[in-house]
Formats: C-alpha cells, structure tokens, sequence
C-alpha cells in the first residue's frame, strides 16, 4: 500500500484562520510564547481517503496546552 504521509503538520492562528507560520520539516522559525499553533497530522491513501485530526494549542514557556477543555 502506498501511503502519502502529510508533511505540513500544522500553522499559526491569529487574524485569519491559516496564517504562518507554517510548521512543517523545514521551517526554520521558533515558535515563541503566546502563539496559537495548530497541530493536525494528517494520512492520505491515494484513490481511497485522507483524514487529518486536528487541535489548536497555546505555546507556553514549558509546553503547549490544548485551548480545549473536556468536562
């Protein structure tokens, strides 16, 4: 089976709803505290599906911290 693994894991969110950076393998910028990142790895199986599972996180100073909450 060939698999198509995604390369673009996630980007900013701020003004608009994709906006940079744009986090992937090759991206060279930190992310600093305060930004609103995406995080969505993403599978795609040519001629059958793709699915990506996407969360939104705050970047703290020690880790990142789903903006969701579970009751």
């Amino acid at each position: 089976m060939d698999l198509n693994l995604c390369m673009h894991f996630g980007h900013g969110v701020g003004l608009e709803v994709h906006e940079g950076p744009v986090i992937h393998s090759r991206n060279e910028k930190a992310l600093k505290i305060g930004m609103v990142v995406t995080d969505e790895p993403g599978i795609y199986i040519p001629g059958n599906f793709g699915i990506r599972i996407e969360d939104t996180v705050l970047i703290t100073e020690k880790r990142c911290r789903n903006t969701y909450k579970i009751n």
